[in-house]
């Protein structure tokens, strides 16, 4: 994600005047824009050529005085004249900010793409770069936003003093939640059902291999209510900012060799903050249930009788077959799939696994890289053919993965030169059925030896 060169706010104008230079097609278009807020709008051009009587304003065909930004708080400049420049330099001079049509490196503010619903306002703004772009990205915000949210907006406004009066932060922030989202309870049964102690709830969370389009809906709502965010050393920084802007965010990374936390301190930590009536996102990369470690977590939260809930995400070895188009399991080629992972793997482990791939399985390894030849290796062994075709995704369903293919005997004989990032390792004949022509093709010189 990049940095951006503009802060978004809502600027108040309401009694104030905001000046236009112009009386073209562009100095109307803007003032379409500003007369639907409470400000006082000024048309000021010695060369009137259209009608501004739609949006219920006279221009004043004159001269640009010194006089006529008095009181106000911005400037468009809709036309190429002597007088637009001499109000641009006033206006600056008096620290006044201009929007300069057309020409972007000149403005000192943009004007978004605004979806209305008043008081409530949807701005999509491109710096200046793609106003097509955003007026696209406003039309699809429109079609999704109900004409009734203006209501519902002032609404939860006219009810700001009393429930500050009534609720806690906590307890209120719920109720909005509640109210905007559909709960059709009269206002007063609302009041009374948050009133009470703030209960906490545990969400573990899958967010994904990595890429904030495969995050499911459910978890982007959930992200949006929880009060902490709680995740691992693999969830990416554009994930995590999906949640809430006010919700407090904790890694509890761990990664090989570098545990910040221990599994027992997770746990706990987990409990308290739910105890203490948080809603707590636990955000795991790729599915929870798939080598997440949830089922300790699972435990702690039981034990301590702590609510949770389990929303799946997009496996790495999903997004690795997506990434590939490798059909895992196929017919007359492969029966099923097996999920592993190599780190700590017993020779038992091993033997069954070679049992299974020899039958048609394909083989799914998961955080095998730096184990890889070894593992390769003992399969070999234990009777599976080296010439087994072995796809490795690293950095599954992200723009920067990286794709590699070889035989298992090539992979048995030493450890392979990648990327950094998570690894999946494929075995088995469905490879051979997948779009692997984009990937480094991984022969004996390849690898380092040993």
């Amino acid at each position: 994600m990049g940095d951006l060169n503009t802060f978004p706010v809502s600027y108040k104008v309401k009694g104030r005047r905001i000046v236009i230079i112009g009386g073209g097609e562009e100095a109307l278009n803007k003032a379409r824009l500003v007369s639907k807020t409470t400000a006082s709008v000024v048309i000021i051009s010695q060369h009137v050529s259209v009608d501004f009587s739609e949006v219920g304003i006279v221009p004043e065909e004159r001269q640009f005085h010194r006089d006529d930004l008095s009181g106000s708080v911005m400037v468009f400049i809709a036309e190429e004249s002597n007088e637009a420049e001499a109000a641009a330099r006033e206006a600056r001079r008096l620290g006044i900010p201009v929007n300069v049509v057309d020409k972007p490196e000149q403005c000192d503010f943009y004007v978004p793409s605004i979806v209305e619903r008043a008081p409530l306002t949807v701005a999509v703004s491109s710096e200046g770069d793609a106003p097509v772009l955003a007026r696209l990205v406003r039309a699809q915000i429109e079609a999704m936003l109900s004409p009734d949210l203006g209501r519902l907006a002032r609404l939860a406004g006219s009810l700001r003093e009393r429930i500050a009066g009534q609720l806690s932060k906590v307890q209120a922030r719920r109720f909005y939640e509640a109210l905007v989202t559909g709960d059709r309870r009269p206002v007063d049964e609302l009041v009374d059902a948050h009133a009470g102690d703030a209960a906490g709830i545990v969400w573990l969370i899958g967010a994904g291999p990595g890429s904030p389009d495969l995050l499911t809906l459910r978890a982007q709502r959930l992200l949006q209510a929880a009060d902490v965010i709680v995740h691992d050393q693999l969830v990416p920084a554009a994930v995590i900012e999906m949640g809430r802007r006010d919700a407090e965010r904790l890694s509890v990374g761990k990664k090989k060799g570098h545990h910040s936390f221990t599994q027992a301190q997770i746990n706990g930590i987990l409990v308290r903050l739910a105890r203490e009536g948080k809603r707590v996102a636990r955000l795991k990369s790729g599915d929870p249930m798939v080598f997440g470690r949830v089922g300790e977590e699972l435990d702690a939260l039981r034990k301590a009788a702590v609510p949770y809930e389990i929303v799946p995400g997009v496996s790495a070895a999903l997004a690795a077959a997506a990434d590939t188009a490798t059909p895992v399991t196929r017919r007359k080629v492969s029966t099923g799939v097996i999920f592993a992972t190599a780190h700590g793997a017993e020779d038992s482990e091993l033997e069954h696994w070679a049992a299974l791939a020899g039958s048609g399985m394909t083989l799914a390894l998961y955080m095998g890289k730096s184990v890889a030849g070894e593992t390769a290796g003992k399969l070999v062994r234990l009777g599976m053919s080296p010439t087994l075709p072995v796809g490795i995704v690293v950095n599954a369903g992200r723009p920067e993965r990286s794709l590699f293919r070889t035989g298992l005997g090539d992979l048995a004989t030493a450890a392979i030169a990648m990327p950094d990032g998570p690894a999946i390792i494929f075995i088995g004949e469905s490879v051979h059925h997948g779009d692997w022509a984009d990937a480094v093709t991984l022969a004996e010189t390849t690898f380092k030896v040993a």
